[in-house]
């Protein structure tokens, strides 16, 4: 794994690109921001993934293949750029993360299939759509952090523990909206079917400390403050709190919780994942085909592990040393594109309950 620190160096983005231009252009809004013309030898892509993480990568296909990347970074609104574009969309690409967001663009017609024997092997099926329509690249998974001193091993184990009468007041969680947890409600939906689904959420919203609010390290920060016990995360949050050298006070928090893996004797724990896919529109098929079958194998895989403690997609490659101190876990099996049909659903029943309205002794 160390090997990869010195390509990483090497490999660093240069924010003096012309995509510099490109990126400001699309977060201000300005139409017709320049992405060049499809050619042979390259591809046009549009990433929601931070430039930090990716840039590396798509130089590393570039030094491989000789085909160049034109890429535009943008945090929002690239679903609705290719609606409006098209058919004349420049983009053969896209990177994004959430299986809601991969779903949106499947749903909204923008994606086309894509048939690839090394995409096939390297990816399993749980973590690419049935018709080849998007590819899960990297994985992150929603667990619990919990109190170190106040949670004794083994005394919560599963999802469903959360609705437990002897947790209330002791679980805290960022809002039932985000994503994150709309489409963790979505996989209880899968498993347990609507009407359980609705009763554990009352349950967990009866057991909360205080309103869900945050992002997910406030939570752990919550937990340090004996705010609550018990709260859920993702997974690579811990890890950026551990590491945390320019606000060492999250490294405090992190140290106050453990991480347990809910349902790994049963159904599996929830993960979530980046990933890819090629847009109706392309021009530049076959170069997009080989980019994400690039980002599929095993040195792309290495450095998203190594650079943003997330697990790779790829069975056998390497995780980073400290995801790795976390152990062994069972993922859920369910196909994501069966959690994402159930996202609308999850949604309407955290207003249902009154999910965000919970906690802090209402």
């Amino acid at each position: 794994m160390n090997t990869l620190r010195p390509l990483m160096k090497v490999l660093a983005p240069n924010p003096r690109t012309a995509f510099g231009a490109v990126l400001l252009a699309t977060v201000l809004g300005v139409p017709g921001s320049p992405v060049p013309a499809s050619a042979q030898g390259e591809v046009n892509l549009y990433s929601y993934r931070q430039p930090f993480l990716i840039q590396p990568l798509l130089d590393a296909f570039t030094a491989k293949t000789g085909i160049a990347v034109n890429v535009v970074f943008a945090p929002k609104g690239v679903l609705e750029r290719l609606k409006a574009e098209g058919a004349n969309s420049p983009a053969d690409a896209v990177l994004t993360v959430d299986i809601g967001r991969l779903h949106d663009m499947v749903e909204a017609g923008v994606l086309r299939p894509v048939e690839s024997p090394t995409l096939r092997m390297n990816i399993p099926a749980q973590y690419r759509h049935p018709e080849g329509l998007w590819f899960g690249l990297t994985t992150r998974a929603r667990v619990f952090y919990v109190s170190k001193d106040r949670v004794a091993p083994g005394t919560i184990s599963s999802y469903e523990d959360l609705a437990r009468p002897d947790l209330k007041g002791r679980v805290c969680i960022r809002s039932g909206k985000h994503d994150y947890n709309v489409s963790l409600i979505a996989s209880v939906i899968a498993d347990r079917g609507l009407d359980e689904a609705r009763a554990w959420l009352t349950g967990v919203r009866a057991n909360l400390a205080r309103k869900p609010q945050g992002n997910d390290r406030a939570q752990a920060k919550a937990i340090y403050e004996s705010l609550c016990d018990v709260a859920v995360a993702n997974t690579y949050y811990m890890a950026a709190m551990v590491t945390n050298e320019s606000e060492p006070e999250q490294k405090k928090w992190a140290a106050a919780t453990r991480i347990v893996f809910p349902n790994s004797d049963g159904r599996g724990t929830h993960v979530n994942v980046s990933g890819a896919a090629v847009t109706k529109s392309a021009k530049n098929v076959d170069n997009a085909v080989r980019l994400i079958e690039f980002l599929s194998e095993d040195f792309a895989q290495e450095l998203y592990a190594e650079t943003n403690y997330e697990y790779p997609v790829k069975v056998g490659v390497a995780l980073h040393p400290l995801v790795e101190s976390w152990g062994t876990f069972k993922a859920d099996s369910v196909n994501l594109t069966e959690v994402a049909k159930r996202r609308a659903a999850a949604s309407r029943l955290v207003d249902v309950v009154g999910f965000d309205f919970g906690g802090g002794g209402s």
